[in-house]
């Protein structure tokens, strides 16, 4: 893996409001929320014209808005034209790709400044439609055909990781739990509440309708219930990652002009790509990605850094088990170990790696085509210490990883930053 020719940085970075905002708002109203919002955080200002070039990442705003040739209008709606513009497509990788592409353009030189973008609009269809959309992402030939989604996809690595490692419904509900409580912290989040929020304010619920109270002692309790329904055994309704409209705003920036909009950049100091056979039967395992193993050995190898030096992580948890796998996977530890760390609060805020500080997909939302750039906002605001109300974790980050899996683990982008 070869290096990168010149240094590239972050100098701001930005999102909209995540969550069920259609139709008030749609792809150009979010994107133009996450423009600003990113704006604001470029502590020297930035200006249309100080911008090269535009990528999108969005999975599917063809399918999803009837909308295609994305990247020409989102451009021109924040004063970009005529500048390039181009729109990637891997999943829900979507826009990790779009943020690695940019990358590897500034650093060639062909670009100084990038704005690096995701948005997704996806509630402007219904939930059937949002599943038959997703779908598109998996095998059409084989998985397709006999009625999988995502879900069930998930659920097979699921059950596999139990069966081979001995991981409990219990252990997945940890970490929703733990990615629900850190969401509760980030406004920006689609449901800034946590398991027990919901736990109480279903029993409030039942409470005024004058039915039976049940008996939950805690989280777990509620999350084993009727009220957190089985989707695909083994994983619930609390085990999946949302529905969700949002964008997220990325400026890049090479070198020699970083210090024209800021002090303090954040550098990309790795970056990484894998793929895998798009169907789950075509691959030797199912508790192992290898895209994502791909992509973090490329990642870490650009970076001349090793997973012992990463601090915090933003992971791909659109189904919980996927960020047990990735923690496996990144090999921050070891196949079948991470269980461990999950049940000793290790990957808590106040852990000793603290993962997903943002909500994660859990929590913060999962509008797919963002989700990429999204986790580099997070990744950002950590390590500049201005991460909203007490999320900021307790301690100066100096180096961080995003990890962005697309579809069933067919896609990943690793990307690394440091100060």
């Amino acid at each position: 893996m070869g290096k990168l020719a010149r240094r590239v940085a972050i100098v701001g970075a930005g999102m909209s409001q995540f969550g069920r905002l259609f139709p008030l708002k749609r792809n150009p109203d979010l994107w133009v929320d996450a423009w600003l919002n990113a704006v604001n955080n470029v502590d020297n200002g930035i200006e249309p014209k100080d911008v090269d070039a535009c990528y999108i990442g969005n999975y599917s705003s063809d399918l999803f808005n009837h909308q295609g040739h994305l990247a020409p209008q989102m451009a021109n709606f924040v004063g970009l034209s005529p500048k390039p513009a181009s729109r990637f497509e891997g999943a829900c990788a979507s826009s990790g790709v779009a943020l690695r592409q940019g990358v590897i353009a500034i650093a060639s030189g062909i670009h100084d400044v990038i704005a690096v973008g995701g948005c997704e609009t996806m509630n402007e269809i219904s939930t059937t439609l949002v599943t038959d959309t997703l779908a598109t992402a998996s095998d059409n030939l084989f998985e397709y055909p006999a009625g999988a989604t995502f879900p069930g996809l998930y659920a097979a690595v699921a059950s596999a990781h139990f069966h081979k490692y001995g991981t409990t419904a219990e252990d997945l509900m940890r970490i929703g739990i733990k990615n629900h409580e850190n969401g509760t912290q980030n406004p920006f989040a689609h449901m800034q509440l946590s398991i027990k929020n919901l736990m109480d304010k279903k029993l409030a619920k039942l409470e005024k309708q004058g039915k039976e109270i049940p008996d939950w002692k805690d989280e777990f309790d509620f999350l084993k219930s009727s009220s957190n329904p089985m989707i695909a055994s083994p994983l619930r309704l609390f085990d999946c990652s949302l529905v969700t409209d949002g964008a997220a705003c990325v400026f890049l920036a090479a070198e020699n002009v970083a210090k024209q909009f800021t002090d303090t950049p954040i550098w990309i100091v790795g970056t990484g790509q894998g793929s895998a056979a798009l169907s789950l039967h075509d691959r030797e395992s199912l508790t192992s990605f290898v895209a994502t193993k791909e992509a973090a050995r490329q990642a870490y190898q650009m970076a001349n850094l090793t997973p012992k030096d990463i601090q915090i992580a933003e992971l791909h948890d659109c189904f919980t088990i996927a960020e047990l796998v990735a923690m496996e996977d990144l090999d921050f530890y070891e196949k079948g170990k991470a269980v461990d760390a999950v049940r000793d609060g290790e990957s808590k805020l106040d852990g000793c790696l603290p993962l997903n500080t943002s909500g994660g997909l859990k929590s913060k939302g999962h509008p797919v085509g963002a989700t990429g750039a999204a986790q580099a906002v997070e990744i950002f605001k950590q390590m500049r210490g201005i991460a909203e109300r007490n999320r900021q974790v307790k301690f100066d980050v100096e180096k961080a990883l995003s990890h962005n899996l697309g579809g069933s683990g067919a896609t990943c982008v690793v990307t690394i930053y440091q100060k």
